[in-house]
Parts: structure tokens; C-alpha cells; sequence
């Protein structure tokens, strides 16, 4: 499928777009920012000026929800000074609160789910005739693959490209499958031309994405064919040597060897993989339903070792999930000793309406426990990316130039293959951002390796 530019109307009217939590909620953004720019609406980073308030939203955790609810009650007072403002929320609290919001929130007119973007001008037209609009259709069929996105807030150097959507696990805590769908995959055809596009825009990374990206599987309708996720990274990676390809996020059932070996065929695809544990108890995984156990998983990890030494590997990890001892959560630290995760994302536990786990069990490790052992992992984790960056240092890394570095416009940020971030200083003239540059890592904290350019 060829990607088509959509035929933009003369804008006249202005939309805000907040984005929360995970990467494809932000893609998503991009995606919708190209459906509301061929209907005739402008982007603007000033909420108070906008005619379109849409909030993209995220139900993994509770405090995601509390916070989209503090930024409605917000924009309530700026609703009052423009009675003419339409405000939505879109994505996975819309899919799962539904005509909740529309009862409860005075200030919501448009409720629409991810599978629904395409009716967004509908139901801008419904709601602006005074009637509360809402599409949470899901979707087998929908991927948006045909429509080009609008990069937003974009540095000109990386951009999201979605593959696939849905998730088929089922998680026990997870509300993904109940918010998203099934899993289906986009064409491989239309992926790598939105690549290709992106490049030629001077665009030098891409990231591939997908709720469980390493499960992408396109059948072509017309011959039978065939593409898996490894096929689609080659695909990608041939484009040219100058893009770089990242993916995220992967499942550990799904990391196949014939993944790990393009990754090592390939300069360009980065060596960096999230794997995500969420525990190191075999107890827990099974009431996680999360299909592998903490054996499997380390040994998943040393085969990724195996083929890509110096591979950076990354972690999601739970603490306090139900039932959660403290053998359990000891589990859980020797796992992520043994893993030497360069970073993680560290969460407390938090029971989402819908999920197995809030059907099966009782959220009952006490709020002061959680809080502990979310501290201990987090803790043990810092010193875990400091001991990672140390390793590194003496050592000369491509790196890929995104901006300057937060705290000083003399220095330039980027990061190098196995996603580390490097601060070095702009002591080579010419260098711009989307340049690659040679840096040698010379001093360390635990989140940044600090370095200097060399020949």
C-alpha cells in the first residue's frame, strides 16, 4: 500500500494535542495531527488559543488517569472564556471509561478510542452542533497505514513509525488487549516507504513500534506471502546505511534468533533491546500470565548476549503485583543483577478496572510495601546503569546528534547504538544535529556518559 498526502483544506481553525504515556500514544498524535490537518486545522502549542483541546490518553497506570482528570478540570476555566472550544479525549482511557466521560466531565464533548481517528471529523461536526460524540469501535482491520503523519514537536533527526497495532497477550495487568484490540500488522510495503520518506526529510533514525512489535506478521492478500518482524527490520535497514532503526517494545517469547542475528548483520540497526520482566518470581510470572519463567528469561538474555555482545538491554519491572512476597520480590533483584539492565522502568503496581488480575485476585501487598520495595528496586537499578556506564568508559561510540545538551548550549546530546545518551562538547565546527560523530566516553553519571569528539 502507497502512502497518500492528504488533501489539505485552507486551515482555519487551531488544535492542541496533549500526549500521554507510552511511544505509540505519541505516534498516534502524529497520525491524528494528519487527520485534522487535511480538515482544515492548524496545530498551536497554546491550548488557551485553540479551537480543539485533544487530550491522547493512557490507561496502563492510575496515576495516568488522575492526571488526564486534573487537565480537564484545568481547561474547564478556559472553556468558560471560549464557550466555542470543543474538548476530547482520545485513545485508551476513552476506549475503556467510554460515555463515562461524557456523564461525568462537564467539560468533555468528544470521547474516541484508537481504532476511531478517521471519524474525528464527524464527530468535531456532531459536537459542534451541541450533541456529545463518541466512537470506541475496535478495530481487526484498522492501521492507519495509509496516512502519512504529521510529526509533531519533531527535532528533525528521529521519528515513531508504527508497524502494527493491538496486542494478542493477555497479561494479567495489562489493559492493552481490552483497550487496543487484537494485533494487526501494517503492510511491510507502506512501512518501508514511510521510512524511506522519513529519510529523505533528513531523517536519521526511525523507530519501529508496536504494542509486542516482535510478533509482526504481514500475509499478503494477493500471493500468500509472508513478512516477519526479522524480514521487515532487513527491509528497513537496507534503505540506507546513514538510518538508523531502533523497535520497542518486545516481548521475550517473541525475540526469535533470526531477530538477533539481522540486528548483528547490520550496523544500523541499533544494539539495544527492551525485554521487559515485570518479575523474577516464577510465581508471579505465572499469575502475570506472562508465558515464560525466570529461567527462560535469563536465558533469553545470555542468547541476546551471545549473538550481540555489548547489546544494551532494558527492563519493565512491577513491584508489589498481588500476592507478592518478599521471597518473590528478592527474585526480582537477583533477576535484574543478573540481567545487568542498563535501565529500567520501575512501577508500583496499580490495579486497572477490566484486567484479569482485578478479576482473579485481591491487590492486597499493603500501599507502605509496594512503596518500599519499588524504592529498593529503583535503588539497586541506579547502580546497576552507573556500573553499566562505567564499563564504557575508554571507549569510542558513533553517535547520532539530536540537539543540544540540556545544560549548555556549548555542548551537543545524542545517543549512541545501545541508546545511552552522551553530553560532548561542540569542539568540532560544522557538526549540526542529524550528523553523526565519534565520541569517546571519558566520565560518567548513572543516566549520561559525558565525552569528547574524536577523529
Amino acid at each position: 500500500m502507497i502512502q497518500v498526502e492528504p488533501v489539505k483544506k485552507k486551515a482555519t481553525k487551531r488544535f492542541y494535542i496533549e500526549s500521554y504515556g507510552c511511544q505509540m500514544n505519541f505516534s498516534d498524535s502524529e497520525i491524528i495531527a494528519s487527520i485534522l490537518s487535511s480538515e482544515g486545522f492548524d496545530a498551536t502549542r497554546d491550548a488557551e488559543q485553540a479551537d480543539l483541546v485533544l487530550l491522547n490518553t493512557c490507561s496502563i497506570r492510575e496515576k495516568a488517569e488522575q492526571t488526564i482528570r486534573k487537565r480537564l478540570t484545568e481547561f474547564r476555566r478556559i472553556k468558560v472564556e471560549r464557550p466555542g472550544m470543543l474538548v476530547g479525549v482520545l485513545g485508551c482511557m476513552a476506549e475503556r471509561l467510554k460515555g463515562k466521560l461524557l456523564e461525568e466531565e462537564q467539560l468533555v464533548d468528544i470521547v474516541v478510542g484508537p481504532d476511531a481517528y478517521r471519524t474525528l471529523p464527524d464527530l468535531i461536526a456532531e459536537a459542534t452542533s451541541g450533541t456529545k460524540a463518541v466512537n470506541v469501535l475496535l478495530s481487526r482491520e484498522e492501521t492507519y497505514a495509509d496516512i502519512s503523519p504529521v510529526r509533531l514537536n519533531s527535532n528533525g533527526v528521529t521519528a515513531f513509525v508504527s508497524i502494527m497495532r493491538g496486542c494478542n497477550n493477555m497479561c494479567a495487568f495489562c489493559v492493552v488487549p481490552f483497550t487496543r484490540g487484537r494485533e494487526r500488522s501494517r503492510d511491510d510495503q507502506s512501512i518501508v516507504n514511510e521510512c524511506k520518506d522519513l529519510f529523505e526529510q533528513g531523517f536519521k533514525e526511525v523507530t519501529l513500534l508496536g504494542q509486542n512489535v516482535d510478533s509482526y506478521y504481514w500475509v499478503n492478500p494477493a500471493n500468500g506471502h509472508t513478512i516477519d518482524f526479522a524480514q521487515l527490520l532487513e527491509k528497513v535497514a537496507m534503505i540506507s546505511p546513514h538510518l538508523r532503526i531502533r523497535f520497542s517494545t518486545s516481548h521475550p517469547k517473541d525475540i526469535t534468533d533470526a531477530v538477533l542475528h539481522t540486528m548483528s548483520r547490520f550496523d544500523n540497526i541499533c544494539k539495544y533491546i527492551h525485554l521487559p520482566v515485570q518479575s523474577g518470581s516464577n510465581r508471579i510470572l505465572q499469575l502475570m500470565n506472562r508465558t515464560y519463567t525466570r529461567e527462560w528469561y535469563l536465558a533469553k538474555v545470555n542468547r541476546i548476549r551471545e549473538i550481540l555482545p555489548g547489546c544494551a538491554i532494558s527492563a519493565d519491572v512491577i513491584a508489589g503485583f498481588c500476592t507478592e512476597d518478599e521471597q518473590d520480590h528478592l527474585d526480582t533483584l537477583d533477576v535484574m543483577r543478573t540481567s545487568e539492565y542498563a535501565y529500567s522502568y520501575m512501577f508500583m503496581y496499580s490495579e486497572r478496572p477490566g484486567t484479569l488480575a482485578a478479576r482473579r485476585y485481591q491487590d492486597d501487598v499493603e500501599p507502605e510495601v509496594k512503596k518500599r520495595r519499588l524504592e529498593e528496586i529503583v535503588s539497586l537499578q541506579n547502580q546497576l546503569s552507573l556500573a553499566s556506564n562505567e564499563r564504557d568508559l575508554g571507549s569510542v561510540f558513533e553517535v547520532l546528534i539530536e540537539g543540544d545538551s540540556k545544560r549548555s548550549d556549548q555542548q551537543w546530546m545524542g545517543r549512541n547504538s545501545q541508546n545511552k545518551v552522551m553530553v560532548f562538547d561542540k569542539s568540532v565546527d560544522g557538526l549540526k544535529p542529524g550528523d553523526y560523530a565519534r565520541v569517546k566516553a571519558e566520565t560518567c553519571t548513572q543516566g549520561t556518559l559525558i565525552g569528547t569528539i574524536v577523529a
